[in-house]
């Protein structure tokens, strides 16, 4: 079951997965030393699982989740847009998913809404954008303490660390 779980995540994600500038989004560090390629595929498989136990749009919640930080900049460094990162990538990301891809207004949700509920105003209209805004926050907190570094070598976290870090 888990294979295909895998394999259909894959399919949902793969054509997106193949963009260089889902590709360059290894380059930026996210949380630790995770990239924010890294940091999307996990979220986008938590979130794809997620749904997919739920019953939901687990195709949407999977390409939201991957192009979610799709700002494409190192937002430890200066940020080279006006307003803070925390506040303001939301959108840019959203511009960049679509300028590079046709995406629906599900997924422009997911991504619009992530940061709810720093972003207050941004309040999810669907409940994937739900899922994926709290697949983000775990993902980051287990990233920022180190555990996915120490999950990577461990049977039950083990294969979801290695799956999104052999992708990225």
């Amino acid at each position: 079951m888990k294979q295909l779980w895998i394999e259909e995540f894959r399919l949902c994600i793969g054509n997106l997965m193949d963009a260089p500038c889902v590709r360059r989004m290894q380059q930026f560090p996210q949380h630790g030393d995770v990239s924010t390629l890294e940091h999307c595929l996990m979220v986008a498989f938590i979130s794809y699982v997620i749904c997919r136990f739920l019953g939901l749009n687990r195709y949407a919640a999977a390409r939201g989740g991957l192009l979610h930080d799709l700002f494409l900049y190192d937002w430890h460094k200066p940020n080279p847009y006006p307003g803070l990162h925390g506040f303001t990538h939301p959108k840019i990301a959203l511009h960049n998913a679509r300028k590079f891809f046709s995406i629906s207004d599900l997924e422009a949700d997911i991504i619009r809404t992530h940061m709810w509920p720093l972003t207050f105003w941004a309040f999810p209209h669907h409940w994937e954008s739900l899922v994926v805004s709290c697949a983000d926050k775990l993902c980051a907190v287990c990233e920022t303490f180190g555990l996915v570094r120490r999950a990577r070598n461990t049977r039950t976290l083990g294969w979801i660390a290695g799956l999104c870090m052999s992708w990225a």
